[in-house]
């Protein structure tokens, strides 16, 4: 490559003169080449920097992947485990405290203060360390739900041990054993009454079964009435204490006396169509305080939790009332 040459006017000789650059320009003019690879060199490798990873970087994205998956997926087993202690505190307060007839745990009381998170739907948009710190407030959360639980666990089983007494009078059996049951013909609820045929408060439950099948007392207690009842035919009430009494109407025979004490499982009369009724089947009624109660939920000793589940299904569907 050819140098150029350059040349100045001299006015005092009137010549051309040839200009020679001094060193500082002669270094630059040397340099100036390579620094322009050298500049070109670094664009195109910042460029490839930033398009094409490396195979550390590659690495390191994918255990990042990795990473984020992993916490998604304890995020949502976190939720899973959280739904479930949400179904055991519920269960804890409209059943077992129920039944013990003890106050429920306050919201305060069973979550010690924590307060509930609203946002845990929208983590797919935060970012790693938020994530994180969802998730682990979620997991403190359970921690707290579960020690609140096993607290109340441990006083209900206090209460239970120390009131076996109350226990054994609050109405927990079928009337009628599930050997000898037909079909569940009615719960409780509004219901077409079969004679008159206008809408009713239907508040017991009727089985239907042969004509003789053995009624039995459900929980213990003290024969009130056991006769003849106009539209209930022959009926037996046993006042258990408790503020619960039970009514089982419509028998053929009444085998119980006025008077008479009875512990749950005893026979007290035998299944019938008597008084206002359109087949033979047992009315059976629980009340607590003179208030007509849902029979479905005092059942929890001689069913398994799937025949529990069942009869709960059959009470709500079943439509036909037979007295």
């Amino acid at each position: 490559m050819s140098q150029k040459v350059f040349f100045r006017y001299n006015q005092a000789t009137e010549q051309y003169e040839r200009v020679y650059p001094d060193r500082r320009q002669r270094l630059i003019a040397a340099w100036r080449p390579y620094l322009w690879a050298i500049l070109v060199v670094m664009v195109l490798a910042l460029m490839l920097y930033a398009v094409v990873d490396s195979p550390r970087e590659r690495e390191l994205r994918e255990a990042n992947e990795q990473l984020q998956q992993r916490i998604e997926l304890l995020n949502r087993r976190a939720d899973q485990a959280l739904s479930v202690m949400e179904d055991i505190a519920e269960r804890d307060n409209n059943f077992y405290r129920v039944m013990m007839q003890a106050e429920p745990l306050t919201p305060a009381q069973r979550y010690a203060g924590l307060e509930r998170q609203r946002n845990f739907n929208r983590l797919d948009s935060l970012a790693d360390n938020r994530l994180l710190a969802n998730v682990d407030l979620k997991l403190d959360r359970l921690d707290r739900m579960l020690v609140s639980q096993i607290k109340s666990f441990d006083y209900l089983a206090a209460e239970a041990s120390g009131q076996k007494d109350r226990t054994a009078h609050i109405p927990a059996i079928q009337p009628v054993p599930e050997k000898y049951l037909r079909t569940m013909a009615s719960g409780y609820g509004v219901r077409r009454d079969p004679v008159y045929g206008t809408m009713k408060f239907h508040e017991g439950m009727d089985f239907s079964a042969p004509i003789g099948t053995p009624v039995y007392a459900t929980a213990d207690g003290t024969v009130t009435t056991a006769s003849w009842q106009s539209a209930y035919g022959n009926m037996v009430e046993i006042n258990h204490g408790y503020n619960y009494t039970t009514r089982y109407a419509h028998m053929s025979k009444i085998i119980a006396r006025p008077g008479q004490a009875v512990k749950r499982g005893d026979l007290i009369g035998l299944v019938g169509n008597t008084g206002k009724s359109t087949g033979p089947h047992l009315h059976y009624e629980v009340r607590y305080r003179g208030a007509p109660q849902n029979p479905v939920n005092y059942y929890y000793y001689d069913l398994t939790p799937e025949q529990y589940d069942e009869i709960i299904r059959l009470a709500e569907n079943a439509g036909h009332v037979m007295d």
